[in-house]
């Protein structure tokens, strides 16, 4: 059995400086893949989206720009913490998305209290053992 964090943030959509859509983004985190999280968009008119990315990339965004290539996550703000802007590229199309760094915060906050940042590898390794050690114990 694993566990896991979700959540469901507000994003906005923004299509130019003028013109955003608000969006409900699910935040996924489960702790048998500890080094990503998911964030599901349902755009209206389109089937839903998921990208995985580093847990790591979605902290560091929020205090400086992070990311190279399809993922790039940054604060709106470099002197305070607000809004944080993740931007998503898929060969030449892209998309940008706002969104208050407080629900980030907080749901990154949920993971590390599941798998604390820095420890994955030692929560992969003791769940194999036990796995192992469960598989090899005899029946009595």
């Amino acid at each position: 059995m694993t566990d896991t964090v979700q959540a469901e943030v507000i994003m906005s959509f923004v299509v130019s400086e003028e013109l955003s859509f608000r969006i409900p983004v699910d935040l996924d985190f489960d702790s048998a893949d500890p080094y990503a999280v998911r964030l599901t968009f349902d755009l209206p008119g389109d089937a839903p989206v998921t990208w995985a990315f580093g847990r790591e990339l979605l902290l560091d965004g929020l205090s400086r720009p992070s990311g190279e290539g399809d993922v790039r996550i940054e604060p709106a703000s470099p002197a305070h913490l607000s809004d944080v802007f993740i931007g998503l590229q898929v060969g030449l199309e892209r998309a940008l998305f706002r969104v208050s760094a407080a629900p980030l915060v907080a749901f990154l906050d949920r993971t590390d209290r599941l798998v604390p940042l820095g420890k994955e590898e030692v929560c992969d390794t003791l769940e194999a053992v036990l796995d192992q050690i469960l598989t090899e114990a005899p029946a009595g």
